[in-house]
């Protein structure tokens, strides 16, 4: 049952942040800046929590960072029209180097990396007492819940609500929406606004939760990883829950497969492959994927 806690684990900020950039996506912006503005979420959650001792403010400055990351990306995008592509780029080189520069800038070089002490485990009465997945599914951080209860509450938001209605109208017919009175822009900023809360979210958890420190090297791609899983699972909650669900099966058996010592290869081939089979399943079952018909586009009033 380890295996599978494990699994929940890993696959936790790879759900919110996939979710968070599904928001963006639906909206019809490309928020490239996802792996910079997970990084800098993650710097900025830890230096919260350790100099307050409170870990759920830094959750809370995460989340308040990645808001700021994605108004600029926003204002890039939305408000003056600009390549999402480039825009989305800037922002995560932004973020990376303001990450980078504020750590060194508060802690230096020490020889030990500071470290806060994590989330605890919150067992859930009753469910986290059955047999064999009780403790793998019910025995896990907050985040974690909160994580998957994404997942339900994004299918209701998006499919079942005047608002998500108005969201993926935007995305799919920007002309139509601002013909029935809606501020595209405004709609568009609100997905961004969300993808952008999430990632830094998703980003604290690496350092608050699943880690207790902060190191360069904690997103590793992953950010990048969950543009292709908003990709997989087709602009639709529940399938990029299911992908990221995957691909944290996939991470979480590399681990396993590098700690149990059974296959005697170099750590960077067990590294890799998650990352090769995600490439692999793009090709496979990714050709006739439908985007969202206004994304990479920009919406100018002028042009209705």
């Amino acid at each position: 049952m380890g295996f599978f806690a494990a699994l929940v684990r890993v696959a936790t900020p790879l759900l919110i942040a996939t979710i968070g950039e599904l928001y963006a996506e639906r909206a019809g912006v490309l928020n490239l800046g996802i792996e910079g503005i997970m990084l800098l979420g993650a710097m900025v959650g830890f230096c919260v929590a350790y100099y307050t001792g409170m870990l759920w403010l830094g959750v809370a400055a995460a989340a308040l960072v990645g808001l700021l990351c994605a108004a600029l990306m926003g204002l890039l995008t939305v408000t003056l029209g600009l390549s999402q592509h480039v825009s989305g780029l800037g922002v995560t080189l932004l973020a990376t180097g303001l990450a980078f520069f504020s750590y060194r800038l508060i802690f230096g070089q020490p020889s030990q990396p500071p470290s806060v002490t994590p989330f605890a485990f919150v067992a859930l009465p009753g469910l986290s007492d059955i047999p064999y997945l009780g403790t793998a599914l019910f025995n896990q951080y907050a985040l974690v819940y909160l994580a998957f209860a994404l997942v339900p509450l994004s299918a209701v938001l998006l499919y079942r609500t005047p608002w998500g209605l108005t969201l993926r109208t935007v995305g799919e017919y920007p002309q139509a929406a601002a013909s029935a009175g809606v501020s595209v822009a405004w709609v568009r900023y609100q997905g961004l606004l969300i993808s952008g809360a999430l990632f830094g979210i998703a980003g604290s958890f690496f350092t608050l939760a699943q880690f207790n420190a902060f190191t360069f090297g904690v997103i590793s791609g992953r950010g990048w990883v969950c543009i292709a899983l908003v990709v997989l699972g087709r602009w639709d909650p529940w399938r990029c829950g299911l992908a990221a669900l995957a691909f944290g099966t996939l991470d979480a058996l590399q681990l396993r497969l590098q700690s149990s010592g059974v296959i005697d290869l170099p750590y960077q081939l067990f590294l890799l492959l998650p990352f090769l089979v995600t490439v692999v399943a793009m090709a496979l079952f990714s050709r006739n994927a439908r985007a969202p018909e206004a994304l990479l586009k920009p919406f100018r009033k002028e042009e209705r």
